[in-house]
């Protein structure tokens, strides 16, 4: 890769400056590099990012041209909102591909997540719903797609599948996405997915459970089956989770129309809380021929992404408190801090990502560190 802070940046010269040639006072790359700057350094909005890129005016010119200066925040704004959200996405899996090309995704999450702040009541806007793929081995965000405010999550995954290339992975949704051409379409496209089954999908739901119930009534006896147990005490509290899945099952209703099912399943799950017991159960299905240890470990890494994608978004990033509005502007403004996200994990320093944002505003240097990007990638 480029010794030049430049390196990740060098992915985006081919995005079309949504700017009439002769409004163009500063370089679209220019405003890119400023962003992503800024948002690694702590920057939470324009406002923000502008603040930030006076700060640094004196190192930003030694990579950038900077022709005339700092924007203003309602530039930063205006640009983004008109750059094109998919053709900017299109640049962040570039720069993706290029970074795993050797690696390949054993397990690919998909989940959405609101923006809570991004609404505009008086307008009609609700608040931006994004739905986003995660490669829990290398906790690394893939992708992102908005989802239309007149639609939900079942619109927008498939539009998220067809940006990833899915072969060899085992594919985790919830139960949103639990619709028989989402599960055709992870097939079609090489993988293999692991569905929740919930009352979105009622009669699934019900044959699922009455499959399991007979099966458990015979004591499991002539039934194709595996499973699997986990126990993990922490912070007061004693979880186990009871994974139990077969391989052979009749009473599916149109078992045809669920593209390659081959296994069903329920994970129990008990958790004890200051000598409290609650206990609740969930059903899956899958494509793939495998134990049940290797589907509990997929549905419970499958929440990595909550505690490691939008935790981090919220938390470190402020994400659900931003007030960003502007439709295109709120989405791409998301996709940078997912960016920003992956090189500070990158960075081989041990700090939280609070404590690297920190540092990243305080000391150019550490800030190119982490935008070279060289830490090799490995599982997390």
């Amino acid at each position: 890769m480029s010794t030049s802070p430049l390196s990740v940046a060098c992915y985006f010269r081919r995005l079309r400056d949504p700017r009439r040639q002769h409004l163009q006072r500063h370089q679209l790359l220019d405003l890119i590099v400023m962003a992503l700057c800024a948002v690694i350094a702590g920057a939470n909005d324009w406002q923000q990012v502008v603040t930030f890129a006076r700060c640094r005016h004196d190192w930003l010119q030694t990579f950038l041209a900077l022709p005339h200066g700092i924007p203003s925040h309602d530039t930063f704004e205006r640009v983004f909102d008109r750059i094109n959200p998919q053709a900017f996405q299109a640049c962040f899996r570039h720069w993706i591909e290029a970074l795993t090309s050797c690696l390949g995704f054993k397990h690919i999450a998909i989940d959405g997540k609101t923006l809570r702040h991004s609404g505009n009541a008086p307008k009609g806007w609700k608040a931006l719903h994004l739905v986003s793929a995660w490669a829990t081995d290398y906790q690394l965000s893939l992708g992102q797609v908005a989802v239309d405010h007149k639609s939900n999550e079942i619109t927008a995954i498939p539009l998220l599948l067809e940006l990833l290339d899915l072969h060899g992975a085992l594919v985790t949704i919830d139960a949103m996405g639990c619709q028989k051409e989402i599960a055709q379409q992870v097939i079609d496209g090489g993988g293999d997915y692991v569905l929740s089954v919930k009352d979105n999908q009622p009669h699934l739901l019900e044959d699922i459970q009455g499959c399991l119930e007979k099966a458990l009534d015979n004591n499991l006896e002539g039934v194709a089956h595996d499973s699997y147990e986990t126990a993990d005490r922490g912070h007061g509290r004693v979880e186990k989770r009871s994974y139990l899945i077969l391989t052979e099952f009749e009473g599916i209703r149109h078992q045809e129309a669920w593209a390659d099912l081959k296994v069903i399943g329920m994970c129990t799950r008990e958790r004890t809380v200051a000598g409290k017991t609650t206990d609740e159960t969930h059903y899956f299905i899958g494509s793939r021929l495998a134990s049940a240890q290797v589907y509990g470990e997929a549905l419970r890494n499958h929440w990595g992404i909550e505690n490691n994608l939008h935790w981090q978004l919220d938390v470190t990033f402020r994400e659900d408190e931003n007030r960003v509005q502007r439709r295109h502007g709120a989405e791409n403004l998301a996709l940078l801090r997912r960016l920003a996200l992956v090189l500070l994990k990158r960075h081989a320093s041990k700090e939280s990502m609070a404590c690297k944002r920190l540092a990243a505003a305080l000391d150019p240097a550490f800030l190119e560190e982490i935008l070279l990007g060289d830490t090799p990638l490995g599982k997390a």
